[in-house]
């Protein structure tokens, strides 16, 4: 008589997890393009580079659950990479990892009944990418046993920015049970804690599946997991996203996966991985990840350096010149420039608090905005007139629209222009320009297959950009968004 064939085991489904801000990293991580979303390391953005981590034998296509404000943007990145994610999940608010998690599970689970989930920050460097995925592979029988396996790296240096996890006897596949999650620690601590042996930096990786996950949530949190069922039975498709409903979805208290379920459940197990791990978490975190010359300098974009030793220097556009600096950062972009001895970073989140009460427009976005119909920059603006770059993609359009207070002037600088004005249609082509008077309707589109470059010219007593009054648009955007 033959042995009983085993069952294969399920596919891993990764969950993208794309919603902090990254304010340590400002002024390049900004309120509308966080960390995640650029490219600090590589050409692709941290969350390109997480998706890509993952397609390989064993893995189903990914689910990325992001703010709403983010879809486009996240939507564009992963159709670069050839990536078409099994859904994008859209939270209305911040939560944090713990409803967050849920939602992915249930919605998991209407697929297979054995779903298995990897929780993956996005905005995370892995440098081995192949011993991540064995390590995974590895912990994936003791998930089918109804563990939750978190992932914890070798705590080498008395870091007081991670947190900690203490590991407990040894389990089968070179896992440990988990004794312990420690928090940010003091210096002291985290030596005591470095010196112990038995514990290990938090990754903020988790591996389990998803009824065991929903099953411990809902011991611990039965309100949690009531409430991201109603926000997801609620829920609404939009275009290529699902948008959870807002009221049920605030209604839950933000809490980590660690507080919420892991400190509680029986069944935690910690996984150890050697594999290059890096939060990014900060300019020195850069520094430390980036090539440096015989100074021990990491110099990106136009940058000249003189007697300048230890230092991060990056320009996003003007030319930097770094002169007789050391141990020191210096950013960058097109509007802002950051100046900073390393030892004083931490100051940063501060800064960018402040700025924010005040109302800088800086925290929330860079000079250039990108929408899904392309992008705008911001060039020079003054009293009564703002001068923008608009770039449309091919086979794009602008909503219909009109404004209340401004007027606008529009010159095509190159590609051809398709222009809706009240009951006109006219095509521009380069170096021809357009007027569009206060309260005319309006929209711009590139039917071509070549980009559209325009000049807009606004003019008038109110610039902002939430005087638009939306008629019709094909992504779906509300007024102001």
């Amino acid at each position: 008589m033959r042995g009983a064939v085993e069952a294969p085991m399920a596919l891993i489904r990764p969950i993208l997890l794309s919603g902090g801000a990254g304010t340590r990293l400002w002024p390049l991580s900004r309120a509308d393009e966080p960390k995640q979303l650029l490219p600090l390391v590589t050409p692709n953005s941290l969350l390109q580079e997480t998706a890509r981590r993952f397609v390989a034998p064993g893995f189903a296509p990914p689910m990325v659950v992001c703010n709403e404000a983010h879809r486009f943007i996240i939507a564009e990145q992963m159709r670069q990479i050839g990536i078409a994610p099994a859904s994008i999940v859209l939270e209305p608010v911040a939560r944090n990892t713990a409803p967050a998690a849920a939602v992915a599970a249930l919605i998991a689970l209407r697929e297979a009944t054995d779903a298995v989930i990897l929780l993956a920050p996005s905005d995370h460097v892995i440098a081995d990418p192949a011993a991540l995925r064995r390590a995974i592979s590895q912990a994936h029988p003791l998930v089918e046993q109804g563990r939750l396996v978190t992932f914890g790296v070798p705590a080498r240096t008395p870091h007081t920015g991670y947190g900690y996890l203490r590991r407990g006897a040894a389990l089968a596949h070179g896992a440990f049970a988990l004794d312990a999650f420690i928090e940010k620690p003091t210096k002291v601590v985290a030596r005591t804690l470095v010196a112990s042996g038995d514990h290990l930096w938090n990754s903020g990786l988790f591996l389990f599946g998803a009824k065991a996950y929903l099953d411990e949530l809902a011991q611990a949190r039965p309100a949690m997991v009531a409430r991201c069922r109603e926000a997801l039975e609620t829920a609404t498709s939009d275009l290529d996203f699902l948008r959870l409903a807002r009221a049920p979805y605030e209604a839950i208290e933000a809490e980590s996966i660690d507080y919420a379920v892991m400190e509680h459940t029986r069944h935690a197990a910690v996984m150890p991985i050697d594999v290059g791990w890096n939060d990014v978490g900060s300019w020195r975190a850069l520094h430390g990840l980036g090539a440096k010359d015989a100074d021990g300098n990491v110099s990106l974009g136009d940058v000249v350096l003189e007697s300048t030793r230890n230092s991060y220097v990056r320009s996003e556009g003007p030319l930097v010149v770094a002169l007789g600096l050391d141990d020191a950062v210096v950013v960058a972009t097109g509007d802002v420039v950051l100046v900073a001895k390393s030892d004083a970073l931490d100051g940063v989140r501060g800064v960018v608090e402040r700025l924010g009460r005040a109302g800088r427009p800086e925290v929330r976005s860079h000079a250039t905005v990108h929408r899904p119909w392309g992008s705008y920059e911001d060039i020079k603006s003054g009293p009564r007139y703002k001068v923008k770059l608009l770039r449309v993609k091919p086979g794009a359009a602008l909503s219909l629209q009109y404004h209340d207070r401004r007027a606008e002037h529009w010159v095509v600088v190159g590609g051809e222009a398709h222009i809706t004005r009240d009951d006109e249609t006219i095509v521009l082509k380069p170096d021809q320009s357009l007027y569009v008077p206060v309260g005319a309707r309006h929209r711009l589109a590139n039917p071509g297959a070549q980009p559209l470059a325009v000049i807009e010219v606004q003019t008038g007593d109110y610039l902002a950009e939430d005087d638009i009054t939306r008629l019709d648009d094909r992504y779906g955007r509300g007024n102001g968004t």
